[in-house]
């Protein structure tokens, strides 16, 4: 059985704690994409956890956890992560963390281009996280990349770390020379790692990439985690072959896509549930049941078009009441209505079969709901998704539904809920073409509705 948990809109929607729930039912939790870039934040009898890299399962000591390779893995990242929930009382072993020796390493220069790059940009960058994904991505596909696997042949590794190396030193010299000059300005934009340590005086000798420094990470960090690196498709390949049930875990949300979001203010990988089985090393296999994660309401970190945003105090009302900060970056969120034209993108994209409609309780203090529902573009109304300068001068066309103006936390029954609540759920539910079978109400673990249970 493969079942795949994914965002429907611009990611930020709740996957996470959706994952804990429903990876009691599973035997092994993979991610498939993307890097520490973006959180998934779970709470439950254990207490909040804040996951950027590890599948959210690990929180389940019975769970086997993969992370695939199409995942960029910041190794030092994930050495901190990994120490911080072990401090929790989490275990964490290679008996429940496999880790694809196909998957790419985000390596310290690839968080440096990035934050230079934004520098560069300036009032016309992409709103990155400055985790140095996207140059991790670029590097994999420009076959430029130092993949997991590698850390078991240093030599063979270091070799081709050198060319690497000088190849960025190219770049640095010809992009970013000017920038660079000012030391204390560059140490100041580049920043910090996770460590709270200064990636230029890290990383930089005499202005350029230090080889021998980007060497010793791989060797502290990567060594670390050398009894960890598996075939991950040979695993689950026997897994499958043994019965067991996995569940593939996305990043970020459709609209993040590469090839379908809102380009190019997306992530730098296929955020899509059919993606799953290739980016966790199983590509000739096919999904038995994709979730997709809907949020009651819109919220996005980072630039780009939001055709439902909202402003002002209207907007710091919502986003007080959902706690819409970047569980990766600390960012407050921008928020909006239910967006019916993106959700029902989403829900295509994705394939889902059902959906788990989450934080349906922040709503609780509407008494008119927005719900928009067509886009207004140059007086020509449109249901469809649009792409580019479309999107770009998109207006919202809103319908106001009637709100419930009463605490649904305790609610855990269809009959528990307002009739207001419940007509709010059919709504969007007829109006995105998908079932709704869970109905978030808090965040605990055990905060839901199931619509099947009456």
């Amino acid at each position: 059985m493969l079942t795949s948990i994914v965002g429907i809109n611009w990611g930020d929607e709740g996957k996470g704690r959706m994952v804990d729930l429903l990876s009691e039912e599973q035997d092994i939790v993979c991610r498939y994409q993307g890097g520490n870039n973006a959180g998934h934040t779970v709470i439950n009898n254990r207490g909040k956890f804040i996951l950027n890299l590890l599948p959210s399962g690990i929180l389940r000591p019975e769970i086997v956890n993969v992370m695939g390779n199409g995942m960029v893995i910041d190794l030092k990242h994930l050495y901190n992560e990994v120490g911080r929930l072990v401090k929790a009382g989490i275990e964490i072993s290679p008996a429940n963390l496999k880790i694809s020796d196909r998957a790419c390493i985000t390596l310290p220069y690839s968080v440096i281009f990035d934050r230079l790059e934004e520098w560069r940009l300036a009032d016309k960058a992409y709103g990155s996280t400055g985790r140095g994904i996207a140059p991790a991505y670029g590097d994999k596909y420009m076959k430029k990349s130092v993949r997991v696997g590698d850390l078991a042949y240093p030599d063979a590794m270091k070799n081709n770390l050198r060319g690497l190396v000088d190849y960025k030193n190219l770049m640095i010299k010809s992009l970013y020379g000017e920038l660079l000059k000012d030391e204390e300005k560059a140490r100041f934009k580049l920043g910090k790692d996770s460590n709270d340590e200064s990636y230029y005086d890290q990383f930089f000798k005499n202005g350029l990439i230090s080889f021998d420094a980007i060497v010793e990470w791989l060797e502290k960090y990567g060594g670390f985690f050398k009894d960890y690196i598996v075939d991950t498709g040979v695993y689950l390949t026997d897994a499958l072959a043994n019965g067991k049930r996995i569940m593939f875990e996305a990043q970020l949300g459709a609209l993040r896509d590469i090839d379908f979001g809102i380009y190019p203010f997306t992530s730098s990988s296929s955020t899509i549930a059919s993606y799953g089985p290739i980016g966790a090393g199983i590509p000739g296999v096919k999904l038995d049941y994709t979730l997709g994660i809907m949020k009651a309401y819109s919220s996005c970190v980072g630039a780009g078009p939001f055709t439902v945003e909202m402003f002002g105090q209207e907007a710091d009302a919502l986003r007080g009441a959902g706690g819409e900060f970047g569980a990766a970056t600390g960012r407050p969120r921008r928020v909006g209505a239910f967006d019916v034209v993106a959700s029902k993108y989403g829900v295509r994209v994705q394939g889902a079969d059902e959906i788990a409609f989450t934080k349906l309780d922040i709503l609780s203090y509407m008494e008119k709901i927005p719900v928009c529902v067509a886009y207004d573009i140059d007086g020509k109304i449109v249901t469809d998704f649009p792409v580019g300068e479309a999107l770009n001068i998109a207006k919202p066309v809103f319908e106001y539904l009637e709100g419930w103006n009463c605490d649904i936390s305790g609610c855990r029954t269809v009959s528990d809920l307002p009739k207001a609540a419940v007509d709010y759920i059919k709504y969007c539910e007829k109006a995105v073409g998908c079932k709704i079978r869970y109905v978030s109400v808090g965040a605990e673990r055990e905060a839901y509705v199931d619509m099947d249970k009456k």
